[in-house]
């Protein structure tokens, strides 16, 4: 392996002590930042990653709204809980666990949550603020990417960036944010013309579609930085499924400068990010620098 590994454990830890610190203030200052977070359903893993959001948000000194639904539970009484915690003074960010169940349409619940609250950064308030550039919340993986990237290279002007993927969670607004660092800003997707030629030409590659290891190192340009957003569970012969990438992390890090790992690349920096958006929401709504 040639490329320099990106600790994004080690990067997240760094940026959950930066938050400490910041709500530390907030706290002397008489303000306690709070985090809602909404659960409807036994999703196993919708679970796992709320008992971790709440850990961290305490861990760092806010204060955690834990609301647990159950997986009957209709639109409207989700909606008019969102409802509640939009005028709840206590409450600086709301963040529904997605996926909701069949019977509750996910966009007009996102709609529904007061976009200074919106800590996820969903909400079409803060998606046109990015694209334009005016503020707004940023969603909380494509920060964290761009924090990991810019832990390896600061100055990212002018560099080629191609983004594999065209979610709005993931590749949209990573592709907003390289436009705002100045780069050259290519999206490939599935109807991409030659996928492969289109990455090789990439000094930043941020693979984001969810189809393991389907990038390989021959699509890689010598020397570039990759960020891996891809969490995928392949089967194993030992029946336990193991997690890897978008991209084929062997053949990638004999090519690349550096390169993200799956797990402990991008993963650990979503929950960080969304500390750091709720201590910056519960700043800008009290009007504090």
């Amino acid at each position: 392996m040639r490329a320099q590994l990106i600790d994004g454990k080690a990067v997240a830890a760094k940026l959950r002590m930066a938050v400490a610190a910041e709500v530390s203030d907030l706290v002397k200052r008489g303000v306690k930042p709070g985090l809602a977070v909404v659960l409807v359903g036994e999703d196993v893993a919708s679970q796992v990653y709320v008992r971790s959001k709440v850990k961290q948000t305490v861990d760092v000194g806010m204060a955690s709204l834990e609301h647990r639904l159950p997986a009957d539970t209709s639109e409207a009484t989700l909606l008019a809980l969102i409802e509640r915690l939009n005028h709840d003074s206590e409450v600086d960010g709301i963040l529904v666990q997605l996926p909701l169940p069949e019977q509750i349409d996910d966009n007009r619940v996102l709609r529904a949550i007061d976009p200074s609250k919106d800590v996820d950064g969903f909400h079409p308030i803060n998606v046109g603020q990015l694209a334009t550039g005016t503020g707004g919340i940023v969603p909380c993986t494509p920060l964290g990417s761009l924090l990991l990237l810019k832990s390896v290279c600061n100055n990212l002007a002018g560099l080629d960036a191609v983004i594999v993927g065209r979610s709005n969670i993931v590749g949209k607004p990573m592709a907003q944010l390289l436009l705002g660092e100045s780069c050259t800003v290519t999206v490939g997707h599935s109807r991409s013309r030659d996928l492969p030629a289109i990455c090789r030409r990439a000094d930043i590659l941020v693979a984001a579609v969810g189809r393991p290891e389907i990038i390989r190192g021959a699509w890689i340009k010598p020397d570039a930085i990759v960020i891996d957003v891809g969490i995928n569970r392949i089967p194993t012969a030992a029946g336990k499924p193991r997690l890897v990438g978008d991209v084929a992390f062997a053949e990638a890090s004999e090519v690349a400068s550096a390169i993200t790992p799956v797990p402990g690349g991008v993963g650990p920096m979503t929950i960080a990010c969304l500390l750091r958006n709720t201590v910056e929401a519960a700043r800008r709504r009290r009007g504090l620098a």
